[in-house]
């Protein structure tokens, strides 16, 4: 049998399909008597509305968009875990969105700058440039941006440069002077900046100590686990290596960590290392780290988006997280 209809609805009850929707959507604008026959029909006709022509019959979708250009790496995940935890117990479906080119990050900065696709958009570690910036703002989507900043969207962040010079200081601290930065590409597609400003902090903290930087400590290439390991072992095989690296994140940490046993280099013993991130990895093998709160940005997130969208407001928030260093095995004193 045939569902009905909002228009077999309407024709039975000898209304418009209009009056049918404003009954639908509780509208005081009907009358008692009239609203009571359309209600009776529905229950007759045992007529179910379409969840998505009613939402947007009231101008919402119920639906929050998450552009995220990366499922699978765990500080990625950490975050949208977050995310996910936050709308679970609101009214808002979570539509998620994996931009893991250049090309689907434009498509869908494009897509989610429409009103009819979700009531506000989550955009993690990714910049959209001025021209979608400006889309944003000209169909008044609610956005924000998680990992990432610019001055016209509200932003949740931590302070990498702090991060950075923070990790970097920490070996210091312990007397390291040959002390190397690896991570991935400071210039990369996706306009990723959190490595660049961890690199700032790293310079920084160098320059204080009146460490002279060495550019054959800089190393960097495509993001992975297994992209790390090639690059630590290039540093690694220098006669005059690094007792030290400070690893832009746990991933890479993680990859420094297998080059050295690789290469029967002893950690901590030969090479201190530290990461950056926080991720389970780094507890489970006892890396040295900076902890930022991903779960909990994921949280403050949504919390910021649906403010937004329950209020708008033509002035951006900017909320800065705090970072933490967690001291574990794999960071002593250089030998000797």
């Amino acid at each position: 049998m045939t569902p009905a209809t909002i228009r077999d609805v309407a024709k039975q009850a000898g209304v418009s399909v209009a009056t049918v929707s404003r009954v639908l959507n509780k509208s005081y604008s009907v009358r008692e008597g009239t609203s009571q026959k359309v209600l009776a029909v529905i229950e007759d006709l045992d007529y179910s509305p379409s969840p998505t022509a009613r939402r947007l019959s009231i101008g919402r979708t119920h639906t929050v968009g998450v552009i995220i250009p990366f499922l699978t790496l765990p500080s990625f995940v950490e975050r949208l875990r977050g995310v996910e935890s936050a709308l679970a117990v609101s009214e808002y479906d979570l539509v998620l969105f994996s931009a893991d080119t250049p090309e689907k990050v434009d498509h869908y900065f494009n897509d989610l700058s429409r009103r009819d696709r979700a009531d506000g958009v989550i955009i993690i570690s990714l910049h959209p440039d001025e021209t979608y910036v400006a889309r944003f703002r000209k169909s008044a989507m609610p956005a924000v941006l998680l990992d990432a900043q610019h001055p016209d969207i509200s932003s949740i962040v931590v302070d990498d440069v702090a991060g950075g010079y923070k990790a970097t200081q920490h070996l210091i601290e312990l007397g390291h002077t040959r002390i190397a930065y690896l991570s991935d590409y400071l210039d990369n597609p996706f306009k990723f900046v959190a490595m660049r400003h961890r690199f700032q902090g790293y310079h920084q903290a160098l320059e204080e100590a009146s460490i002279s930087y060495r550019p054959e400590y800089q190393k960097q290439g495509e993001l992975g686990g297994r992209e790390a390991v090639a690059i630590a072992k290039q540093m690694l095989v220098e006669p005059d290596r690094p007792t030290a690296i400070f690893a832009a994140s746990d991933i890479h940490a993680v990859g420094v960590l297998k080059a050295a046993q690789e290469l029967n280099i002893r950690v901590p013993q030969d090479l201190s290392v530290i990461g950056f991130d926080g991720i389970r990895d780094s507890e489970h093998l006892d890396i040295t780290t900076v902890c930022q709160p991903l779960f909990d940005s994921g949280v403050v997130s949504v919390n910021t988006l649906l403010s937004a969208i329950n209020e708008p407001s033509d002035v951006p928030e900017k909320i800065v997280l705090p970072t933490k260093l967690i001291v574990r095995g794999t960071t002593v004193p250089p030998s000797g």
